[in-house]
């Protein structure tokens, strides 16, 4: 018994179990990221704003990093988002009337994060995030339901890259 012990030992360590939030891609010398406003390629207003704002939001919530929101020279890492796409599709139809009665958003995005020097510490070019969201059927009360689509896509975008860049192993 006193064998298998050490050997059990020695083989949890070998094996990549860590606790979480003890892997991450980047490395000690990191202290200040710059996270510039996305670039988008997407005909769509505002998104780039709401994935931005999301990332930042999350990087402050769980990590201890200090954020600047532009790109900085004093920035030890800067993380480049680019919305690729965004295109809404009509997911359900209202029978009585045969309008649209629900949608179908789908966006997506690549990372990129760079250290100083330029070298490359995290990338991810296949973010793809989709929400469905119901249409207002009353016009004089209407409210424009994608941008909430939107900001709920980005919440979970941001989770996921800061997720991915701090956890993944």
């Amino acid at each position: 018994m006193r064998l298998l012990t050490p050997i059990l030992l020695l083989t949890l360590t070998g094996c990549g179990y860590h606790q979480a939030g003890s892997a991450t891609h980047l490395p000690a010398s990191v202290r200040t990221l710059a996270v510039p406003v996305f670039v988008t390629n997407a005909q769509a207003f505002h998104t780039e704003m709401a994935f931005t704002q999301a990332t930042i939001r999350e990087l402050n919530t769980r990590t201890k990093y200090r954020i600047l929101t532009s790109d900085s020279d004093s920035a030890d890492a800067t993380l480049h988002g680019t919305i690729l796409t965004q295109t809404i599709s009509p997911l359900t139809y209202d029978g009585a009337t045969g309008q649209s009665s629900s949608y179908l958003i789908t966006i997506t995005a690549k990372v990129l994060l760079t250290a100083h020097d330029g070298h490359t510490l995290y990338r991810n070019d296949a973010f793809v995030y989709r929400e469905q969201y119901q249409s207002t059927q009353d016009l004089s009360g209407f409210i424009q339901e994608d941008n909430h689509a939107v900001n709920r896509v980005a919440k979970d975008f941001a989770q996921a890259v800061v997720s991915d860049m701090l956890e993944s192993f």
